[in-house]
């Protein structure tokens, strides 16, 4: 289950869910049986589940979720429009909102690329796709993602994010690898099977119709490695890599590639719901840096120093 803001975790039941909205419900009368999206004070998309609920609604907080995509190939090649009516952006928020989290929407198009410092300051977790216009990405923006990664937001940077600026200014790496579009099975293995990233997913997944991506791919070791892929045409790839930049964490995860559902996959939502969750900053205690006053007492009398 996600990890609560006040650092408590706490059940995400459709109660919860809607628990975000009382006015809303209120003035409705009671939410219809379907997810809505609803456009909040920026006029970006909250993707939030409605359900007939008509009992007292409780106050509880989830975990915050912005989704950002470029939203390039929706608006430009019919195929990808057709797959995701919504842009990928909106079906990777609705699925983790059916999950429980609190979840809103980011494009390129959008002023600052949505990602202002009010926005960013309110996200716990920040997922990232980005295919043909990552050089459009303004560098002040991915300096201001970065620093709040530092700080301890949660990123998730999917399939062929891996060239995003963000990404590869974090890895300090080119980032580059091997890729062929052939609508290939891929087997996505489990070789981390006690990570909370795996959890409630089979020995692997198999998708049907994927592009390949290969090694070498140019990062840096993950830290921990939860998922590795086979194709059929034979190469294979780290495709679920952990790391941690200060302190944030951060996830990158290759499905993903524009042309096929791959983000309507029940097991691929699962893992992009468990991403989220072990991204998501903790609750323990902030560190301090620069100097630091004894916590035992000692002798200072010392006056060799020079700063």
């Amino acid at each position: 289950m996600p990890l609560a803001r006040g650092g408590t975790r706490t059940e995400h039941s459709t109660l919860n869910r809607v628990a975000r909205y009382p006015r809303e419900m209120e003035a409705s009368g009671g939410f219809a049986d379907k997810r809505a999206p609803v456009q909040n004070a920026n006029g970006r998309t909250d993707c939030r589940l409605a359900n007939a609920v008509t009992a007292e609604v409780e106050t509880t907080s989830m975990t915050r979720v912005t989704v950002w995509n470029e939203n390039v190939h929706e608006q430009e090649h019919e195929a990808v429009a057709d797959l995701y009516p919504d842009g990928i952006h909106g079906a990777i928020a609705s699925a983790l909102a059916e999950r429980g989290f609190d979840t809103e929407t980011a494009t390129l198009q959008e002023p600052e690329h949505g990602l202002t410092e009010d926005v960013l300051a309110e996200t716990d977790v920040l997922t990232w796709w980005g295919h043909a216009a990552h050089d459009q990405v303004d560098d002040e923006v991915v300096s201001r993602v970065k620093e709040r990664v530092l700080e301890g937001m949660g990123l998730i940077v999917l399939h062929s994010g891996h060239y995003s600026k963000i990404f590869r200014e974090l890895m300090g790496t080119t980032c580059s690898l091997k890729w062929r579009e052939a609508a290939e099975t891929e087997r996505l293995w489990v070789v981390e099977p006690g990570h909370p990233i795996a959890d409630g997913v089979e020995e692997y997944i198999e998708l049907p119709e994927t592009e390949m991506y290969g090694e070498r791919f140019d990062i840096p070791a993950p830290d921990t490695l939860v998922f590795n892929s086979w194709f059929e045409g034979g190469e294979v790839f780290r495709s679920g890599c952990c790391y941690r930049r200060g302190a944030g964490r951060i996830f990158y995860f290759r499905p993903g590639h524009e042309t096929y559902p791959i983000y309507h996959n029940e097991a691929i939502q699962q893992v992009l719901a468990n991403a989220c969750e072990w991204a998501a900053a903790g609750n323990g205690p902030e560190p301090s840096f620069g100097n630091a006053d004894p916590i035992e007492a000692i002798d200072e009398s010392d006056d060799r120093s020079v700063h």
